[in-house]
């Protein structure tokens, strides 16, 4: 950047990042600092998601479009055994290097209002603290918002959760939902960002970032993780692949799932041999979402849906099929069933009113299927 050339900065996280707040925030800084380089962005945030997906969809999303810094932000979104974090979050951290070591990685700790008492104790929560650990074993940078969050907070300069009163003027609310910053939040977050890189920037010295003979730092970390195409080979009973150049799901999330292949009739699958340890189909959760029943050798059948509380719309999802200790060789059927899920039931009473004011989608069970994610290889 000092030297007023080409830097792509690549932001790798959940809604947070996703949201026109920190990320465009801190783009806009570095412009600033550096005028004559010439800065561009890699977007590659999706809501309501962690590192468990990110780790599959890092290489697609941001590492092929070769950044130079590589921001990754999910410490709100993460969550479970320290073990599962830091399997994803090393696994990103190794992919980057394995395709570049040149470049450089930052990681970022948002925070939710049930965080807050944490870095009100002067503590790392449970999440960060994992992501931590992978940070200090690669000697990766890291960004906590939560102290600065905290102190504003402690001093009363701001209320974490909560809307602006006309009748109460001059109160800063740092998010309205507990979780989402609004534009005070992500100016809170920007300070931070701008202090922290400011510190960063005499220290340590530019040059590859060593991965050969670096032990990692959990021998089971997911550096292998992958997406693969669903091919019409792997397809059984009716499917539709989806024309992106067309209105629809398939344009929609077309950088996200570049083929998107609808079923909506029982009986239709999707079948393959997996020669691994982890599988997940990755597609479209929405209002018109099925059952699904999921057949793994001889293993009674389990059930999934592909709607949940939040499917009043259509957004990103994966669906599990298998995780075991070690990479055997695994004959898996995932099929599309006849039953219609009692939607309303999972609803709040607010989306069941949404529900009823529109309920055309609902009356439908389909399954929209982009790819499949691996740890492992896949056969047909």
């Amino acid at each position: 950047m000092k030297n007023g050339e080409e830097v792509r900065v690549g932001y790798l996280g959940g809604s947070i990042t996703a949201a026109n707040g920190w990320r465009v925030k801190s783009l806009k800084w570095l412009k600033e600092q550096y005028p004559t380089a010439k800065l561009s962005e890699i977007n590659a945030a999706i809501g309501g998601t962690g590192s468990d997906l990110g780790v599959f969809r890092a290489q697609q999303d941001v590492i092929s479009k070769k950044p130079d810094l590589l921001f990754i932000e999910f410490a709100v979104n993460d969550g479970g055994p320290a073990e599962k974090i830091q399997r994803s979050m090393e696994g990103i951290v190794r992919q980057t290097w394995k395709a570049d070591p040149t470049t450089d990685i930052c990681f970022v700790y948002t925070l939710s209002e049930n965080m807050l008492p944490s870095y009100q104790e002067g503590k790392f929560t449970a999440v960060a603290t994992a992501m931590e650990g992978v940070a200090a074993h690669y000697q990766i940078p890291s960004i906590a918002f939560g102290p600065e969050v905290a102190k504003q907070v402690t001093d009363g300069s701001l209320i974490f959760t909560g809307k602006a009163d006309p009748a109460k003027p001059g109160q800063r609310f740092f998010t309205g939902d507990s979780v989402h910053p609004n534009d005070t939040g992500h100016e809170v977050y920007q300070t931070v960002i701008a202090r922290s890189l400011t510190a960063m920037k005499d220290s340590g010295t530019g040059g590859p970032h060593k991965l050969v003979g670096m032990d990692p730092l959990r021998s089971d970390n997911w550096e292998n993780a992958k997406i693969v195409p669903i091919t019409p080979s792997m397809l059984k009973g009716k499917w539709t692949k989806l024309d992106p150049s067309q209105p629809g799901p398939a344009k929609s999330f077309q950088n996200r799932l570049p083929a998107l292949w609808k079923a909506g009739e029982a009986g239709a699958a999707i079948q393959f041999i997996l020669e691994g340890t982890v599988a997940q189909v990755y597609g479209l959760l929405g209002p018109d979402g099925g059952e699904v029943e999921i057949k793994v050798d001889e293993l009674a059948p389990t059930k999934a849906l592909l709607f949940d509380k939040y499917s009043t719309y259509h957004r990103l999802g994966k669906m599990s099929l298998f995780s075991g200790p070690s990479a055997d060789r695994h004959t898996i059927s995932v099929t599309l069933t006849a039953n219609m899920p009692d939607k309303a039931k999972m609803f709040s009473e607010e989306n069941r009113r949404k529900m009823e004011a529109n309920p055309e989608p609902y009356g439908k069970a389909v399954w929209y299927a982009g790819s499949l994610l691996v740890l492992g290889d896949v056969a047909e």
